[in-house]
């Protein structure tokens, strides 16, 4: 697909995982970046909510930034995210560091690719599906792949994180 050249699909292109890249209208007004990927592709793939993740930039209790990955649909558990990286805390990072130490913009951190790779922590429900999807490093791109391809490229470990 023109235009879908981003350091997370070049890094799977390098690591030569299959994957493919869904594009979809994104409207700078929206309030959810997240929501706005299941509304514009759940439907459209074939998929339930579920298996379309975001991903969320922490910071720990030591001052360090971690990524979180998980359904769209859930609420981030920064306790149980934390503990999954053995530390004691964890609270949303600031969306400007967040930014800078990914190399991605709001609403298009990819867990893959980023300037600086962090510890990451995904959601133990990704590897009960076939095939997720997660930010391609664009807002309006998504990468659809293995979830045990996604885990192994990140270093995550797996760990329910959601909240209730």
């Amino acid at each position: 697909m023109a235009g879908s050249a981003t350091p997370a699909t070049q890094a799977l292109a390098k690591a030569k995982v299959p994957h493919q890249v869904h594009s979809y209208e994104h409207d700078p007004g929206s309030a959810s970046y997240g929501t706005e990927a299941v509304d514009a592709l759940a439907g459209a793939l074939g998929l339930e909510s579920g298996q379309i993740f975001k991903t969320l930039v922490i910071k720990t209790s030591d001052g360090k930034l971690a990524v979180a990955v998980l359904p769209v649909p859930e609420k981030l558990s920064l306790k149980a995210a934390a503990a999954a990286l053995g530390t004691g805390k964890a609270v949303m990072a600031d969306q400007a560091e967040a930014q800078r130490s990914t190399g991605y913009v709001l609403g298009g951190i990819s867990p893959l690719g980023q300037r600086k790779k962090l510890p990451t922590v995904i959601d133990s429900s990704a590897v009960t599906w076939d095939r997720v999807l997660c930010s391609a490093g664009r807002r309006g791109l998504e990468i659809d792949l293995d979830p045990n391809d996604l885990v192994r490229l990140t270093g995550a470990v797996l760990a329910p994180i959601t909240a209730g």
